[in-house]
């Protein structure tokens, strides 16, 4: 998609430069709701933030732990990421979200009136194990394209035809996959591309803030 190679490189920086992380304050913590591996969790986010992860977390290697996901898998259920999901698309309140833990890949599904957007990070023994789990997705994709230059901010990254961005940081798979919605969404008719995209960026920015 190389036509959209400026509006990318534009999206990263503003993520960067300007979405972040609000603050730096306290460790985002798993929610007592999810005690244990393959346990799935609801919440039922009807005008709050989910979670209120908002904020720190690491995402250095070997932040998993065995029964729980690491602080910044949880940010994909936090508030920047719902923040500027509600900005985007410009909801009246924040959608319904639904999480769960398995495979030491954490998820969080926000439940839109168009469909689904899911946000998945798979928390792997160090970044070596990350790129090669990275290597084999982008493989399996027939329509994989290489997000290249300034758009990738630095790390290996791809996105597919029908909405989804993956990025590979540190020990961490980022997919944002919007696959589920329709080809354009919100008053502003944004791509699924373009949403997954920022997304993407809106929660690497939160990592990167907060190393």
């Amino acid at each position: 998609m190389k036509q959209h190679k400026p509006l990318l490189a534009s999206l990263a920086l503003s993520s960067l430069l300007l979405s972040g992380c609000a603050t730096s304050a306290g460790s985002v913590t798993a929610p007592s709701i999810l005690p244990a591996p393959a346990a799935s969790t609801e919440s039922g986010n009807t005008g709050n933030h989910g979670g209120g992860h908002h904020g720190g977390g690491s995402s250095s290697a070997g932040a998993t732990k065995a029964n729980k996901p690491s602080d910044a898998a949880l940010m994909v259920c936090g508030d920047q990421p719902m923040d500027r999901l509600a900005a985007t698309l410009d909801l009246k309140q924040d959608p319904h979200t639904t999480n769960d833990w398995a495979d030491s890949t954490f998820t969080c599904s926000y439940h839109l009136e168009q469909g689904d957007l899911v946000i998945s990070v798979k928390e792997a023994k160090d970044q070596a194990t990350a790129l090669t789990y990275f290597d084999a997705m982008q493989a399996l994709e027939t329509d994989a394209k290489p997000i290249e230059g300034l758009a990738n901010l630095g790390f290996p990254a791809y996105e597919t035809a029908d909405g989804s961005a993956v990025f590979q940081k540190d020990s961490f798979v980022l997919q944002v996959d919007a696959a589920d919605l329709p080809a354009t969404i919100g008053p502003d008719s944004v791509t699924r591309n373009a949403l997954a995209y920022q997304l993407s960026t809106t929660i690497l920015a939160c990592w990167i803030e907060h190393p």
